[in-house]
């Protein structure tokens, strides 16, 4: 899988993502928001959250 950035403000890359949900049960953009910054500024990578929080959790 190559790694890409998700939240280029926060410079938050999609693997942080997708292991804050695995390893914390995140279900909301909400959750991942707090847990790893990604979506707090501009909010233009929230649909790319929303997708991996759906890619992941099914």
């Amino acid at each position: 899988m190559e790694d890409i950035e998700i939240c280029h403000c926060n410079n938050v890359m999609k693997s942080e993502i997708i292991k804050a949900i695995k390893e914390k049960g995140l279900t909301t953009v909400e959750q991942v928001q707090d847990a790893t910054d990604a979506g707090t500024v501009c909010g233009s990578c929230i649909p790319d959250i929303e997708e991996i929080l759906t890619s992941v959790n099914g």
